[in-house]
């Protein structure tokens, strides 16, 4: 039987353009209660018995039957030699990825990452300390698809910040490892590693065992038991974000080839069958071009049936009256990844306020920046880019304030601070500002 890829055509100017577009839109972050509770009673017992728990999890999700925690180690000889052993492209790729991702971080702790302070009029010193986490855990996917470059763009950052630990945890259903995924892991200079994944490698991340040792936050993306144990550890331990499908959505003003936007809604579709595709365009005959790619390249995609079913179930074609209008709807759905495929890509930007990452130009393909670019991979999903952002440098970091009151300054300060902690009936405090005015 032929596949068939019809993304909804829609267009904003029907009377039900908003209705439709919701509807195509809509997808529920709520857990299966089923799921809750199974998640909650594997946090509940690997917290209990620590490492027998996760051996005995690890042997029933994943297949992989082990002694002790000392089978599911990767030691940093296994991950040097895995690194050794893929082709030279590959290292080749890994290590120029890297060097991209870890370029771009840098610039960004040095833009927003760094300690600052000043002293004011009265002498009082005031600022901002910026630390590194102590230890932190990395979640890298292995069921139906393996990632090293989740890999990069997890430890890279956390590298940049000064992390003191990095301990990255991944599923190997049936003892399979990925070498890339070890030697990308080499590359990163993760410092310890295990091959246990789902809510019980989530869990030991977050409590702790005889072996796992206790992480302060957990990063990266996961299944749903995976995103229903971060949800669940949140507050023990600090968390990324809960990431739902994948998304694109492509604003085009019909100069970009055809085909070359069709792959690239192609490019999220092949994820699974909940990620999420969108064209918006102005121009209905361009609109039909892409259809007409889709249709022809699809059979020649290895994935196609997964692509189909995205497509299909929630991807769209949407005629806007202009560019300005596509810009406006885009806002509204705050997608992941935002392509402007546009001879004017600039003139456009300006308009553009909620995304995870925007791809300017033609030639800047979301491909390119999952791998390689340098900016983060990781990024906010079903509408979370209006209030958060990529994964970066921040996210491994924390911030104090620092406050040096100068004798002068606490005379100053310190009446301020009395009439205001009389005015909440706090004596306590008005009085220990109080002690160290001179009159």
């Amino acid at each position: 039987m032929k596949l068939v890829a019809a993304p909804a055509r829609l267009s904003t100017a029907s009377a039900t353009f908003d209705a439709e577009f919701a509807a195509r839109l809509h997808w529920s972050a709520e857990q299966d209660a089923a799921i809750e509770q199974r998640v909650a009673a594997i946090l509940a017992d690997v917290q209990k018995r620590g490492d027998a728990a996760v051996l005995e999890y690890t042997a029933r999700f994943d297949g992989l039957n082990a002694d002790g925690m000392a089978a599911l180690e990767l030691t940093q000889a296994e991950l040097q030699a895995a690194y050794d052993a893929i082709p030279e492209a590959q290292r080749q790729a890994l290590s120029a990825a890297a060097a991209r991702v870890r370029q771009y971080h840098e610039a960004q702790k040095k833009a927003c990452g760094e300690s600052w302070s000043y002293r004011d009029q009265d002498g009082t010193l005031l600022g901002q300390k910026v630390t590194p986490l102590d230890r932190v855990g990395i979640y890298v996917p292995g069921g139906k698809a393996t990632y090293p470059s989740s890999v990069l763009m997890n430890a890279i950052p956390a590298h940049v910040a000064e992390v003191g630990e990095i301990i990255m945890v991944v599923p190997t259903p049936g003892g399979e490892k990925n070498a890339m995924v070890l030697a990308a892991a080499y590359v990163a200079g993760v410092t310890r590693a295990f091959t246990i994944g789902g809510a019980q490698a989530v869990a030991a991340l977050a409590y702790g065992t005889q072996t796992v040792p206790k992480v302060d936050k957990i990063t990266g993306p996961g299944n749903a038991y995976v995103a229903s144990a971060k949800k669940h550890v949140f507050g023990t331990v600090g968390i990324d974000m809960i990431a739902g499908p994948s998304e694109i959505l492509v604003l085009a003003d019909g100069t970009t080839p055809a085909d070359w936007v069709a792959m690239d809604l192609f490019s999220q579709a092949e994820h699974d069958e909940l990620a999420q595709s969108i064209l918006l365009c102005p121009d209905v005959a361009y609109i039909d071009a892409v259809q007409r790619e889709i249709d022809r390249l699809l059979p020649t995609m290895p994935r196609a049936e997964i692509i189909a079913k995205s497509l299909n179930g929630r991807g769209a074609l949407i005629h806007t009256k202009s560019m300005e209008e596509a810009c406006a709807i885009s806002n509204r759905i705050a997608p992941e990844h935002l392509e402007v495929s546009s001879r004017e890509p600039h003139r456009w930007e300006p308009l553009l306020r909620h995304a995870g990452a925007i791809f300017l130009g033609a030639y800047t393909s979301e491909s390119l920046g999952d791998y390689c670019a340098g900016p983060n991979h990781v990024l906010p999903t079903s509408g979370t880019a209006r209030f958060s952002s990529p994964l970066g440098v921040y996210d491994f970091q924390k911030r104090s304030s620092l406050i040096e009151v100068s004798e002068q300054g606490a005379q100053v300060l310190g009446r301020i601070a009395s009439v205001l902690a009389h005015g909440e009936g706090l004596q306590a405090h008005a009085q220990a500002a109080e002690f160290r005015l001179k009159n």
